[in-house]
């Protein structure tokens, strides 16, 4: 199950793309980076901590 890459920061509505900096919780509510630092890594939904989301790669030939 692949998670939802959501396009932007839930506290401030930024913009976020698939390969911002980004910060989400186990429940994917996500933020932006300053939003997370503001909030002290603590999502205001569900109380859990916001960790970094992973980022797409892109595939590179070798």
């Amino acid at each position: 199950m692949a998670l939802e890459l959501r396009n932007e920061c839930e506290r401030c509505e930024s913009p976020l793309s698939n390969f911002s900096l980004a910060y989400i919780c186990v429940h994917e509510c996500t933020f932006c980076e300053p939003c997370t630092e503001e909030m002290k890594n603590i999502c205001p939904n569900c109380g859990g901590e916001l960790v970094r989301r992973p980022r797409k790669q892109t595939l590179t030939s070798q």
